[in-house]
């Protein structure tokens, strides 16, 4: 989990190999997402979200916050990609 508030915050404090990783996969996730879904930091980790503009009724019994959509994070030993269904 990181305390970046930030996407470019986030990255910008990541070991130089996991930014190469982390901006190639960013990118990917990023030009494939939906029309209208947004980039954020979720979680401690960037998130892709279904803006509530999309979606009012938020996630879950949050209504103030975005549906989660994918999560893309740099671990202690790995790199993980989350995509909810």
């Amino acid at each position: 989990m990181s305390d970046a508030e930030t996407p470019a915050q986030y990255v910008a404090s990541l070991p130089a190999d996991r930014q190469r990783i982390i901006k190639k996969l960013r990118t990917h996730i990023r030009r494939g997402l939906p029309h209208g879904f947004k980039e954020m930091m979720s979680y401690g980790m960037l998130g892709y979200v279904v803006p509530l503009s999309f979606y009012p009724a938020g996630y879950h019994c949050k209504k103030d916050t975005p549906s989660p959509f994918m999560n893309l994070a740099s671990q202690k030993q790995y790199v993980v990609v989350c995509r909810m269904g």
